[in-house]
């Protein structure tokens, strides 16, 4: 019995010192969206992965991880993107920036990894902004909740 005892608080601290592996969904997944330049304008050329289109873009991003309020993964009739809610202030942010370049492309990168582009053919003035990505679409559900959970992070850190 009193072995029993004496082997306990070994045994407690043994299952203490055991670490949780972190999910993959707990990776830091950061967006930010950069501006097509204009042709003769300077700026820094990007390739999309699987299409290999190169699009010369503004090297600072119009919108950042700070502005992204939520993301969801969305079917829409030419098949799975995502849909990207900015805050309040993105949002007209986003309607300016849409208007005074239309014809122009917004580029998505993740990780400053170029993932997708859309061309933007309206003002946007809801503050929602749907693009496809250059993954295969079991990937969408994972990087939406990736990029949810890095958004809601950052909101906490600057409460």
């Amino acid at each position: 019995m009193l072995r029993l005892l004496a082997l306990f608080p070994v045994l407690l601290l043994l299952n203490g010192c055991q670490t949780k592996e972190a999910s993959p969904l707990d990776q830091t997944l950061v967006a930010r969206f950069f501006m097509e330049v204009r042709q003769g304008v300077p700026g820094v050329t990007v390739q999309l992965p699987v299409s290999k289109v190169a699009v010369n873009i503004n090297p600072k991003p119009v919108l950042v991880e700070y502005d992204i309020a939520n993301v969801e993964f969305a079917k829409v009739d030419l098949g799975w993107c995502l849909y990207f809610q900015f805050n309040s202030a993105a949002a007209r942010d986003l309607y300016r920036l849409s208007a005074a370049n239309l014809g122009g492309r917004l580029v998505l990168t993740l990780n400053d990894q170029p993932i997708g582009a859309r061309r933007l053919d309206q003002p946007i003035a809801d503050g929602g902004f749907l693009i496809f990505l250059e993954v295969p679409n079991e990937e969408l559900p994972p990087i939406a909740e990736r990029l949810k959970r890095t958004s809601a992070a950052i909101a906490k850190k600057g409460r």
